[in-house]
C-alpha cells in the first residue's frame, strides 16, 4: 500500500528554547477556533489536489500541539477523514510538552484520537533542563512520563544529548531511567547550535567532536543492548513501533503539509510538488526530488532501496549517483552497496554529511 500522510503544524509556544531553530512563537491571545476554520479550509483544497486518498499517518507537531484543545484537535482528526479517508489502523501521533500536561490532557488527547504521544522530555536533570530553557522540571517530566504510559500503547520521547561540558555519567544515568519506562520509541538529538539560534547568538559552542562520537556509539550500544532498534540516525524503536510518519520522509512517501510552518511533498499526475503555506505548490523536476530522496534515505540504517527510489523519482539510482568515491567509501565500510540497496554502515553514520556530499 502507497502511504500517504498529514502533517498538522501547530506553531505556538509558551516560551521559546534557546537552541531552536524551527519557526514558532511565543504569543497568550490565540483564537484557535478561527486558526483551526483555516486549517480545515486548507485540508479541503489539498484534498482536491490529490483526488482520494487513504491516510496512514497524521503527525501534529510545533511549535507545542499539546497547546491545541483535545475538542479541536478532534475536528482536525474528522476533516482529514472526511476529506480522505483514515486508515483503520493510521498512526496518529501528537507531541506535547511534560508543562502543558493538566489532571486529563492525555486522557482528553487519546479520547480526541491520538494514539500515539511523544513527549519532550529533553532532559532529566533540572540543571540541563534549565541550560536547555525549558519550562518544565525533572519532576513534571517524570510524572508525565508515568501517565502517558498508562494512558496510550504507543509512545514516544525526545531527548537532547551532548550538551556542553555534558557529564557522560548523568547523561547514562537519564539513559537508564528512561528505560524503565519501558517507551516503544525514542528520538535522541545531539546538541547543534544553529545560525540565529540564542545559543548561537551567546557563543555557545557545542561538545567537540571526539568526545560526542563517544557518546553517540556508547548510546546506541547501550539501547541495542536493551532491546531497540536503531532504524534511523536519531532514533530508536522496539520492534515494529518506528514512526510510521517520519518514515513518509525518510522513504520519500507523499504527504500534506497544513499550517505556517508546514510543508509537504506531492506526487500529483505523474509531477512531483513541493508544498509550503498558504496552499503553494512548486514543481519539482526528477532531479530535485532525487536528491531529496539520497538526503532523507540515506538517514536510514537500512539505507535506500534502488527500486523504490526508481519508482518514486524515474531515475535509475545507480545513474544518478556519485560514482567517483563509491570504493573508495565501500573500502574504508563506510558504505554498503548492493544492486538492490545502498546503506551508511554504523561507522559512516560519524561521518554521514561527508558521505552524502561525496554521493549527490
Amino acid at each position: 500500500m502507497t502511504k500517504f500522510g498529514v502533517y498538522i503544524h501547530w506553531p505556538f509556544c509558551k516560551s521559546k528554547c534557546p537552541y531552536c531553530d524551527f519557526f514558532s512563537q511565543v504569543r497568550n491571545d490565540v483564537d484557535q477556533d478561527s486558526i483551526v476554520d483555516s486549517y480545515l479550509e486548507d485540508i479541503a483544497f489539498y484534498a482536491q489536489k490529490t483526488g482520494h486518498r487513504e491516510v496512514t499517518s497524521i503527525f501534529f507537531g510545533g511549535g507545542t500541539p499539546s497547546l491545541l484543545s483535545p475538542q479541536n484537535i478532534e475536528r482536525i482528526i474528522s476533516a482529514i477523514d472526511n476529506n480522505w479517508t483514515l486508515s483503520t489502523n493510521a498512526e496518529i501521533s501528537l507531541e506535547a510538552n511534560p508543562n502543558t500536561q493538566t489532571p486529563s490532557l492525555f486522557t482528553d488527547l487519546h479520547h480526541a484520537g491520538i494514539n500515539r504521544l511523544s513527549l519532550g522530555v529533553q532532559s532529566l536533570n533540572d540543571e540541563e533542563l534549565k541550560f536547555l530553557g525549558r519550562t518544565h522540571n525533572s519532576t513534571q517530566a517524570l510524572n508525565a512520563l508515568e501517565d502517558i504510559v498508562k494512558t496510550f500503547d504507543n509512545h514516544s520521547a525526545d531527548l537532547i544529548y551532548t550538551l556542553p561540558q555534558q557529564s557522560d555519567k548523568i547523561w547514562q544515568q537519564t539513559l537508564q531511567q528512561i528505560l524503565t519506562f519501558n517507551l516503544k520509541h525514542l528520538s535522541l538529538y545531539q546538541l547543534t547550535i544553529e545560525e540565529g539560534t540564542f545559543f548561537a547568538k551567546k557563543g555557545i559552542r557545542a561538545m567537540d567532536d571526539e568526545a560526542s562520537t563517544e557518546m553517540y556509539i556508547s548510546t546506541t550500544e547501550l539501547l541495542e543492548k536493551n532491546g531497540y532498534l536503531h532504524y534511523e540516525v536519531s532514533n530508536y524503536a522496539q520492534p515494529n513501533f518506528e514512526c510510521h510518519h517520519n518514515l513518509l520522509y525518510w522513504q520519500g512517501q507523499d504527504y500534506v503539509g497544513i499550517g505556517q510552518g508546514a510543508h509537504g511533498r506531492l506526487h500529483i499526475n505523474n509531477h512531483f510538488f513541493a508544498t509550503t503555506h498558504p496552499r503553494n505548490l512548486e514543481e519539482l523536476s526528477s532531479q530535485e526530488r532525487a536528491e531529496e530522496l539520497l538526503l532523507m534515505g540515506l538517514r536510514l540504517c537500512n539505507g535506500i532501496n534502488k527500486n523504490d527510489f526508481k519508482q518514486i523519482c524515474g531515475l535509475h539510482f545507480d545513474d544518478f549517483i556519485n560514482k567517483t568515491h563509491i570504493k573508495e567509501l565501500e573500502e574504508a565500510e563506510l558504505i554498503a552497496n548492493t544492486p538492490k540497496n545502498l546503506r551508511i554502515t554504523p561507522a559512516g553514520f560519524l561521518v554521514m554529511n561527508k558521505i552524502i556530499e561525496e554521493l549527490i
